[in-house]
């Protein structure tokens, strides 16, 4: 790692980069430096220094010699080439007043070539070396003769920059409805994306004109207190659970996180909202007076067959001697036993005895 200073340094919009100062007294925080570019040289302000940029450098940059996450060859990191002088701020100042021109002379070739972007920004390097645009578009664009066209007329290098509608508002700034201006713009140095599933959770409500930014996407704050509701609503029911209280049983409707109360409506019932800690309490006392079921004991099968049996008088091949092993059964026994009683029924109608004596005899 070459000897000096690393440096943050942030130019137009939300792009940043990281610089090292060899010189021998030390640049603060907000300080103007002229710093090597890709293809001459830049303008930009100091946005950390020292061991702060070395720990921004480290888990965001990772394509040079200080961002070692990366295998293979590192880009060396370029050198600050001097502090600011007032004419360095001159020059500067100059070139961002004139490009809002120059984004009108952009459009303008835009519609002449009938091409479907929108030019959202334009950016001078300092030494008017190169011209970056910014645009957005839905589809890809096929602009190569835009950039023959544009560099003819501006005698420079020419990139052209496709970007996505929250870059837009990152690079352009604003202010949101919190009265402040955009996360994106002011210090929100990664966009991190953001679903419907946080409204959601955070229950709020789902209109999009309510939930989203000067961008057109959901709020980017949606992800900032999305871990303390889903950690907070672990200590509470489930919405549509059947719970059993001191009123009998009662169905969760809502909870409330910040005041700890939850709502509950019993059947034939009035609603109720109670504290979190008074519901929990209420479930002991109910869980502590239950009884337990009683438990009935379900006969074996062959044994509730000898109880009708004996209790119909029958006797031999229709009766089993109680004190036989269940082993000893055979598997046949259900069924004579069963169609005993039915034999029974028609001697009677057939004018024959019922007695026990007439169906008695001895197994063989």
């Amino acid at each position: 790692m070459a000897d000096g200073t690393l440096l943050e340094v942030r130019f137009k919009g939300t792009r940043r980069s990281y610089f090292r100062w060899a010189g021998a007294d030390d640049v603060r925080t907000g300080d103007a430096v002229v710093v090597e570019a890709e293809r001459g040289r830049d303008f930009g302000h100091v946005t950390a220094a020292g061991a702060v940029a070395e720990k921004k450098c480290a888990g965001a940059c990772t394509g040079c010699a200080v961002g070692e996450a990366i295998v293979g060859e590192k880009a060396p990191v370029r050198d600050v080439v001097r502090r600011a002088t007032p004419e360095d701020l001159e020059t500067w100042k100059e070139a961002r007043g004139s490009e809002e021109a120059v984004r009108r002379k952009v459009m303008e070739r835009v519609r002449a070539h009938d091409l479907v972007m929108k030019v959202s920004d334009c950016e001078w390097q300092w030494d008017r070396a190169k011209l970056t645009i910014y645009f957005t578009a839905e589809r890809r664009v096929d602009f190569r003769t835009l950039v023959r066209d544009l560099a003819s007329q501006f005698r420079t290098r020419i990139e052209l920059r496709q970007i996505g509608v929250r870059d837009e508002a990152a690079q352009l700034s604003g202010v949101g409805r919190c009265g402040r201006e955009y996360c994106c713009s002011s210090w929100l140095k990664e966009l991190t994306p953001v679903n419907l599933g946080l409204a959601k959770d955070q229950h709020l409500s789902l209109n999009p004109t309510q939930i989203s930014g000067g961008c057109g996407r959901l709020l980017c704050c949606l992800k900032y207190e999305h871990e303390f509701y889903v950690a907070s609503r672990k200590r509470f029911p489930k919405e549509g659970k059947i719970l059993q209280t001191a009123l009998g049983s009662e169905k969760v409707v809502a909870v409330d996180i910040f005041r700890e109360r939850v709502y509950l409506r019993g059947e034939g019932q009035a609603s109720r909202i109670i504290p979190l800690s008074q519901l929990r309490d209420e479930q002991e006392q109910a869980a502590a007076h239950e009884t337990p079921a009683a438990t009935i004991p379900i006969p074996d099968r062959r044994q509730a067959d000898r109880r009708v049996t004996s209790a119909d008088g029958a006797s031999g091949a229709n009766s089993l001697d109680s004190s036989a092993d269940d082993a000893d059964v055979p598997e046949t026994t259900d069924a004579v036993d069963s169609s005993a009683p039915r034999r029974r029924r028609r001697r009677r109608r057939r004018g024959g005895g019922g007695g026990s004596g007439n169906t008695s005899g001895d197994v063989s």
